[in-house]
């Protein structure tokens, strides 16, 4: 389970340090991980093969349906969906020391420029990358439910 908050600050040069603690687990033995737009100040970066195979078995399950007429009526959906896909991600290197440069479009998504901070935080099953406004607004958010959550889950 991937879990920890860790602040950082993105250099000139848009690099980023992934915490060996999140990184090396993160990667499994392999140099790349899939960086994946979340919402407005969040990125996401996850294990390649488990991406792939929960991406695979959802783009599956949808063109099972098109084939089959289940998604008539709904061509603006399907429509919006690739495009989403075609965009949220990509595959990234990690180099030595768990280093990530954000590239271009997801800079830009994210909001951050050359000595931004930025919260690294271990999503249990991914690691996410916060802008630190986003990232206070969404623990005011969500940390009223953490017992409740927690509770849940846990049960």
């Amino acid at each position: 389970m991937l879990i920890g908050e860790f602040r950082r600050t993105i250099d000139e040069r848009y690099r980023l340090s992934i915490p060996a603690e999140l990184a090396e687990p993160l990667l499994e033995g392999s140099e790349e991980a899939v960086l994946a737009k979340e919402r407005p100040g969040c990125l996401s970066l996850w294990n390649v093969a488990k991406w792939q195979n929960k991406l695979a078995s959802g783009v599956s399950l949808v063109e099972q349906k098109i084939a089959a007429g289940r998604l008539e009526g709904r061509l603006e959906e399907v429509q919006r969906l690739g495009r989403l896909l075609s965009t949220r991600h990509m595959t990234v290197p990690l180099a030595q020391r768990g280093r990530l440069v954000v590239p271009e479009g997801y800079r830009e998504f994210l909001g951050v420029q050359p000595g931004s901070e930025l919260f690294v935080v271990g999503a249990a099953v991914c690691v996410e990358l916060w802008r630190p406004d986003a990232w206070f607004r969404f623990i005011e958010e969500q940390m009223p439910e953490f017992r409740r959550l927690f509770d849940s889950l846990s049960a």
